[in-house]
């Protein structure tokens, strides 16, 4: 007989997540440096004066945000099977019958 039931829902929770990302960029900063007695040598090695053009290429970091869906969690709704011993009473009842004249009926065909 059915003793009770067992359900398993599933659903689904949303939340917002916020996190703090460190990124890092270049920046472009000219510096001069006077001439001193001290690097006036290293001034004086290089090329004479002309023109030149000289390029830098900047970079920066930039947060790449993305999500993936990944199993986490396996559930499984199982029952199991107990057995255990009851004392059990209750009245029962029982046919039985009588024979006249029938000597050759076998005790077990008699019921």
């Amino acid at each position: 007989r059915e003793t009770g039931r067992a359900r398993l829902r599933k659903y689904v929770v949303t939340e917002e997540q916020q996190t703090t990302v460190p990124v890092s960029r270049e920046e472009v900063r000219v510096e001069r440096e006077p001439i001193t007695d001290a690097n006036r040598g290293d001034a004086l090695d290089g090329p004479s004066i002309s023109e030149e053009e000289r390029e830098v290429t900047l970079h920066e970091e930039r947060p790449v945000v993305e999500k993936e869906t990944v199993p986490v969690e396996r559930v499984r709704l199982e029952k199991d099977t107990v057995t255990s011993e009851e004392q059990v009473g209750d009245t029962v009842r029982k046919e039985q019958i009588e024979t006249e004249g029938v000597d050759d009926v076998p005790d077990d065909r008699r019921a």
